[in-house]
């Protein structure tokens, strides 16, 4: 894990400094047994693609998830992304259910969302790696820590940003907001368990673009084209 490969754009100036405090050295020790050890996701170069495809400068939306996708193939550094060509999660469909109810955006063939990401989507977990098949088997390792700081430093930008909050975990993240300044949106997990309860029909993605506009920033274009 080089760090010149970990934050290889401008987050190099913005939190670089994380990558040599105690907290992330223990992490990369963890990681280091881990991943010599068991099945563990994403693979170790796309731990950090959150930040890779979204630079610094670029960060219009933050889109928060939890931990990475645990079964083989799907997780590719990416909040609710997969690799191309694997099977879209129950959470994105209803995502797209909702984008296209919102803007009219057709619901693409895949679910990989690099295309977002460009656009100046953080699509950021909370924690970034997971044993393969355990569910939040990396949470309280130091990733939080980390990725905290990323909030911290998106909220510490000039430019306005919108926030996407879904479900308990996300909004516990408000309280790390200026609102103020930036736009932080609410609702239930997009999740086949919660969508019906408030995540349909909130609108998040129009709501979105219409605070970026007024803020002069350039709407995000979140129609994804089939592969």
């Amino acid at each position: 894990m080089n760090k010149e490969r970990i934050l290889s754009n401008d987050w190099k100036d913005v939190i670089g400094e994380e990558l040599t405090k105690p907290y992330y050295l223990k992490l990369r020790e963890f990681l280091k047994k881990e991943y010599a050890t068991d099945a563990v996701y994403p693979e170790m170069h796309d731990i950090f693609n959150a930040l890779h495809h979204t630079p610094y400068a670029n960060v219009k939306v933050v889109i928060l998830g939890q931990d990475p996708y645990f079964n083989a193939g799907q997780a590719h550094g990416l909040s609710f992304s997969v690799k191309p060509g694997v099977a879209v999660p129950p959470s994105l469909r209803n995502m797209y259910k909702e984008l296209q109810e919102d803007i009219g955006c057709p619901v693409p063939d895949h679910g990989h969302l690099t295309k977002w990401a460009e656009e100046g989507v953080l699509l950021l977990n909370a924690v970034l790696t997971v044993r393969g098949g355990e569910a939040n088997s990396h949470q309280g390792k130091g990733w939080e820590t980390f990725t905290n700081r990323v909030i911290e430093a998106v909220n510490e930008k000039e430019d306005p940003v919108v926030f996407l909050l879904w479900g308990a975990s996300a909004k516990k993240k408000m309280a790390m907001i200026n609102t103020k300044k930036h736009l932080a949106l609410t609702s239930p997990h997009p999740s086949p368990l919660s969508a019906y309860r408030g995540f349909f029909g909130s609108r998040p993605f129009s709501q979105a673009n219409a605070f970026l506009k007024e803020a002069g920033r350039g709407p995000v274009d979140w129609c994804l084209p089939n592969l």
